[in-house]
């Protein structure tokens, strides 16, 4: 059974959230759910290409008032 888990990446610039994303995935088995929550809009671009090319997969994307949020699937 899969395991849900959020990493706060808020205040982190580029390249951090992927790094610190990728940092997170190493722990977790697959098909465990990672949230992470950020504050740079630039990981609405960086963390799906990232996801693409490890084998993840990014379930959805969205935005509140001042977060940036990313639901990704481990996947390999």
């Amino acid at each position: 059974m899969s395991e849900k888990h959020v990493l706060n990446a808020r205040r982190l610039l580029c390249p951090l959230p992927v790094i610190r994303t990728q940092d997170a995935v190493k722990k977790l088995q697959i098909g465990d759910i990672l949230q992470v929550i950020c504050t740079d809009s630039g990981v609405l671009q960086d963390i799906p290409t990232w996801c693409r090319i490890n084998g993840h997969t990014v379930l959805e994307t969205f935005t509140d008032d001042y977060d940036y949020h990313i639901i990704l699937q481990v996947g390999k």
